[in-house]
């Protein structure tokens, strides 16, 4: 069993990293889009694996 904790990012710290605005992340969650969320009580967390997932589904396909 691997007992590594994953990253989880904010909102705000996801928006950051992606150099988008915040409003931006919480407009996808609202229309069910986006990278997946992770509900802790009262906030959303983002894993960092779920982030990249969503990416690589994202990406322009090659040529």
């Amino acid at each position: 069993m691997d007992m590594r904790l994953e990253c989880y990012l904010s909102p705000q710290k996801l928006a950051e990293l992606m150099d988008i605005p915040v409003a931006t992340i919480y407009r996808w969650r609202s229309a069910g889009g986006g990278p997946r969320g992770h509900r802790v009580g009262k906030h959303v967390r983002y894993r960092m694996s779920d982030v990249h997932l969503w990416l690589d589904a994202c990406a322009d396909k090659a040529p």
